[in-house]
């Protein structure tokens, strides 16, 4: 059945989120209050990257189906079932600001002409369900009947499209029926599992299944110093344990830790809800130790592999906290690139689709930002791996190997195979596996 939809914030999961809905048939209308962000929407201009969304937008604002505006009483109006998309980042002590919660659910209540569905799609505490009906009700002067729905988002940067087109499942908090019903026919097109809880249950299970996550990353980066320290190869020990059908090989890929939006904030607000609820969550504060560590570690792997950083070039590729995305935030590269730059390194860096961000957060470093991974690669004496883009994975190595003034790459993704790096002539580190011990021709 086709709904009438509005989204209030069209960032990233607001806008990701509108444009799927309006591609399965639904009329959706966007809102947001930078109205520079608007205009560029209304001329077919993405702010974001994100692979597909750009094609994805265009096609259903030329067919009808969305559109956008800044108006949140037009928004109202316009839609029977309004989502809230804002941003929640978080504050000092890692609790999440909800003023943009409770300025929407605000608007909302002073627009209210009927019936609305009020959907909480931003990541909250739980309890923010009851905070955003109790505002609504002391704000609607006019007592009209109303619904809050809690629908947390699953959508990972890179695959976000794949991810809201195809879900794995559909999270819906109610205490209503009514409302129950009008959003399994609105995700009805999607053909997902439809889980239906109450609100409380549902705010928690996106901080649950994040920080679940975060902490498998976590976990087998602890496994993969354990083997170094061994003289053990990570990659024979995550297949041993991935083929075990109750761990699964999903976020067991040693690294350099995780970033992003999502993660770090995620997992400190779980950490702050559960002790104002009387639990410390202690597992959850080793997982963000061992993640901040990991970063660490592995400026100290290019201190020893270098010996003396300080004068060095070094080439960095990879800027954004995974590949297929431009965000920064909460990126290993920055407090790895501050760390080399404190030691003294020159670094030259390139990302494919991160460049220009970078240059903002990176504006107090010296850093000489190139045109692609060979010119970055030209002249220096290690060449360091952050996000594993495939761009990276397709490298003429032999040309790599050529540009560098000495053939070393310190990889922090494990992208290449050790045995074909020392073959090729390279001083090759990677995360949890032997390294070589340098060229042999």
């Amino acid at each position: 059945m086709r709904k009438r939809v509005g989204i209030i914030g069209v960032g990233y999961v607001g806008l990701v989120t509108g444009t799927c809905l309006a591609e399965v048939g639904h009329d959706v209308y966007g809102i947001d209050s930078n109205t520079e962000k608007i205009e560029m929407l209304k001329r077919g201009e993405v702010p974001i990257y994100e692979p597909g969304l750009n094609e994805l937008i265009k096609k259903n604002m030329a067919e009808g189906r969305l559109s956008f505006g800044t108006d949140t009483a037009e928004c109202v109006k316009r839609a029977d079932i309004i989502f809230i998309c804002v941003n929640t980042p978080p504050k000092e002590n890692s609790q999440a600001d909800l003023r943009y919660v409770e300025l929407a659910a605000r608007n909302i209540a002073q627009a209210l002409d009927g019936y609305k569905i009020i959907v909480d799609k931003s990541t909250v505490p739980v309890h923010t369900g009851e905070k955003v009906t109790e505002t609504i009700k002391r704000t609607n002067k006019e007592h009209l009947d109303f619904d809050v729905v809690s629908n947390p988002e699953f959508l990972r940067e890179g695959s976000a499209i794949e991810d809201a087109m195809h879900p794995d499942r559909i999270v819906i908090g109610v205490t209503s029926e009514r409302a129950a019903e009008a959003m399994r026919e609105l995700y009805e097109p999607f053909d997902a599992p439809i889980i239906v809880t109450d609100i409380k249950s549902a705010e928690i299970i996106k901080h649950a299944c994040n920080s679940f996550l975060a902490m498998k990353i976590s976990f087998i980066n602890s496994v993969a110093a354990i083997c170094e320290l061994a003289g053990a190869n990570i990659d024979e020990v995550v297949q041993g344990m991935s083929l075990d059908a109750r761990i699964g090989g999903q976020f067991l890929r040693a690294g350099i830790g995780y970033g992003g939006s999502c993660f770090p904030k995620d997992v400190a607000a779980f950490i702050h809800i559960s002790k104002e609820l009387g639990y410390e969550f202690d597992l959850l504060k080793a997982v963000q130790h061992i993640n901040t560590e990991q970063r660490q570690r592995f400026v100290k792997k290019i201190e020893e592999t270098l010996w003396v950083v300080g004068g060095k070039t070094i080439g960095v590729l990879g800027l954004a906290f995974k590949p297929d995305t431009d965000d920064m935030r909460n990126a290993p590269s920055i407090d790895i690139i501050r760390a080399l730059h404190k030691e003294g390194a020159h670094v030259r860096a390139y990302d494919p689709a991160a460049m220009p961000n970078a240059k903002t957060l990176l504006e107090d470093v010296e850093v000489t930002f190139c045109a692609d991974a060979y010119e970055a690669a030209d002249g220096a004496d290690a060449l360091v791996i952050v996000t594993e883009w495939n761009e990276f994975k397709q490298l003429d190595l032999e040309r790599v190997r050529t540009l560098l003034a000495q053939p070393i790459i310190i990889d922090g993704r494990n992208v290449f195979d050790p045995a074909r790096m020392e073959e090729i002539g390279f001083i090759y580190k990677s995360v949890g596996r032997a390294s070589t011990a340098g060229p042999h021709r």
